[in-house]
């Protein structure tokens, strides 16, 4: 064998799990005795005998996994990543104006980061890229072959792919737990103040990971690749068997959506809310990997491209939010001085009333140095997981709130705006301090 080493340049890839396929597709085609892919480069370097492996079947093998071989390195288009950009700076913005995040969160468990509607509906969205990393597995442990698949029921047959699914539902359930519990030790014997610190580090790290996911799999900013988890590959000895435990370690598959979720679950800072994040996004991709036995293949390449792209706009959109909430909870979000609840004298205390809505806290207006009595009521029903604890991250205060009467004092010495957030920083509101001066020439 007179064998020659090439590099090829590949194009589509748009996570670690892709290196694994065009590898694999490399190798299977005769004269290819050695075949070395990177994600991060986005290039494969095969060693090869070139009369018997020709470029022309390199480049059907590439293809034929749904990749592309190109000339040169692609060149990110300005026009298009300008257009995704503002398409996510307005999908961000109106989600933020709307408080739809906070309204797809399930009431009494709204205590995700993103909600469990939007975590599910990105996992319905995202599952067309599970289909094209993970159909092979899926396919293989799903269709049962023979005559066991001749004399099989309707039940029996749906069996493995059931199986295979459940596994995946617990296994990545289960990892949310995990990187929950990861997340709230960040913060476990700290006091308040250090402790909203690090769950602000925690989402600002893990919002410009969801970012850098998303953009990747847009195609956009190659040099964004190697900003992402590495986790901890399988031993090729370990050989499950039986689509539940194969379906069990699917979790740890180095997937780029996945590791976007695990991070969300890890900035949850709670090993319940970590789980039940990492449920809803599982149960939104059980649908169409359920179903790929018989329906997938009917769906046209263009139509699965344009899924998997609105799949990377959410997870980016999902990625700009958790910064900001970082930066909220951190009290490095600019807030403008706005009209607020004028604070009332009474007995050398200013007194502000308020009341508790599900999904916005007021603007208050309040004297610097004079002691302030923050009475806020609480209807019944009007507490959920998201605005129940609030944060003044300049005054290190935290309250959390309970039906009822709920009173907050502080004093502030210094006019200006302190910017307060809830504890997932989502619900945001303002404190302007004037001066007492100020007020009584205004006045």
């Amino acid at each position: 064998m007179n064998a020659t080493t090439k590099r090829l340049i590949i194009g589509g890839m748009t996570c670690p799990h892709c290196q694994a396929r065009v590898q694999q597709a490399l190798l299977g085609v005769p004269g290819v005795a050695r075949a070395q892919v990177s994600y991060d480069r986005g290039t494969a370097d095969v060693t090869l005998d070139p009369e018997e492996a020709t470029l022309a079947t390199l480049c059907a093998a590439i293809e034929g996994a749904g990749y592309r071989l190109l000339d040169a390195p692609e060149r990110t288009s300005l026009l298009r990543a300008a257009g995704y950009l503002l398409l996510m700076a307005a999908l961000f913005m109106l989600l933020q104006a709307t408080g739809l995040l906070n309204r797809l969160a399930p009431g009494q468990l709204a205590q995700s980061g993103m909600g469990y509607g939007m975590l599910f509906l990105v996992g319905l969205m995202t599952s067309v890229h599970c289909v094209a990393m993970c159909g092979g597995i899926s396919l293989s442990q799903s269709l049962p072959g023979g005559q066991a698949q001749a004399k099989s029921s309707t039940r029996q047959a749906l069996t493995p792919a059931l199986l295979y699914n459940a596994g995946r539902v617990i296994s990545y359930t289960l990892t949310g737990l995990i990187f929950g519990t990861l997340g709230m030790l960040f913060g476990a014997g700290l006091d308040t103040s250090l402790s909203v610190l690090a769950q602000a580090a925690l989402k600002v790290v893990a919002g410009l990971c969801m970012l850098a996911m998303g953009l990747n799999l847009l195609g956009l900013f190659p040099a964004l690749r190697r900003l992402r988890l590495r986790l901890p590959r399988l031993p090729k000895r370990l050989r499950p068997r039986g689509p539940l435990t194969v379906g069990l370690l699917n979790g740890l598959m180095p997937c780029g959506p996945l590791q976007a979720m695990q991070l969300a679950a890890l900035s949850s800072a709670s090993p319940v809310r970590g789980a039940l994040s990492m449920l809803a996004f599982s149960l939104g991709t059980v649908p169409l990997m359920l179903g790929l036995g018989s329906q997938v293949s009917l769906l046209g390449q263009r139509f699965r491209r344009a899924v998997t792209v609105g799949g990377a706009v959410l997870v980016a959109v999902m990625g700009l939010s958790m910064l900001s909430q970082g930066a909220a909870l951190a009290g490095m979000l600019p807030a403008a001085a706005q009209p607020g609840v004028q604070a009332q004298a009474e007995a050398g205390v200013q007194v502000v009333r308020s009341t508790l809505l599900p999904n916005s806290y007021p603007s208050i207006t309040v004297q610097a140095g004079v002691p302030v009595r923050w009475e806020i009521d609480a209807p019944s029903g009007s507490i959920n997981g998201c605005n129940n604890r609030l944060i003044i991250p300049a005054l290190g205060m935290e309250y959390t709130f309970h039906t009822g009467k709920n009173v907050i004092t502080f004093t502030t010495e210094h006019s200006g705006t302190l910017p307060y957030t809830c504890w997932m920083g989502m619900i945001r509101g303002v404190i302007t301090v004037e001066d007492p001066l100020e007020s009584t020439a205004a006045s």
